[in-house]
Order: C-alpha cells, then structure tokens, then sequence
C-alpha cells in the first residue's frame, strides 16, 4: 500500500450539478471518495500532458548528435555581440 502524505494544500472548483453527479458515480464505481478520485484522476492527467517536457526518447544516431551539440562550442552570433555592448536600460547611470 503507498505511503500517505500528509496534506496541507486545499484546491476548490466550482462545477455544475451534473458533473459533480457523474464525478460521484466515477468516484463510486472505483470505490473511492470523489476527492481521492479528482485528485488520482488530475494528477495522472497533469504527469500525462508534462512527460513530453521531461522526458524524450532518441534512438543511438540522435543521441550522439544532441550531445555533439550540446557539446560543441558555441555559435558567435554578431549581432548578439552588438546588443550587449549597447548600454542596457538595467545598467547604472554614470552621474556627472
């Protein structure tokens, strides 16, 4: 059985009555309380949509080419080089 952490943070939602009867009968049908239901059922969602941001699969010849990338020095791009010898807004202002 998992651990259970204590919770501290509250989240409320407003909904219509017909959701709130169709999350109950979800929320039954698994045998769970509705707020045990929302939570895992949110939280499985929320890790679905962000894994594509934390992990990604590449194949051998991928992986070397990202990490040559990576690896590589980096481009000089002039008019960067510009732009930060231009005095910036954020820089003090010399006073006479």
């Amino acid at each position: 059985m998992p651990q259970r952490s204590n919770r501290t943070e509250k989240l409320d939602l407003r909904l219509t009555r017909a959701a709130k009867r169709t999350l109950q009968a979800a929320a039954a049908a698994q045998r769970k309380s509705v707020s045990e239901f929302v939570l895992d059922t949110a939280l499985s969602e929320a890790e679905e949509r962000l894994a594509d941001r934390r992990v990604f699969m590449l194949d051998a010849k991928s992986w070397d080419a990202y990490v040559a990338a990576l690896d590589a020095p980096p481009r000089r791009h002039a008019r960067l080089e510009r732009l930060f010898r231009e005095p910036s807004v954020f820089d003090p202002k010399s006073e006479p």
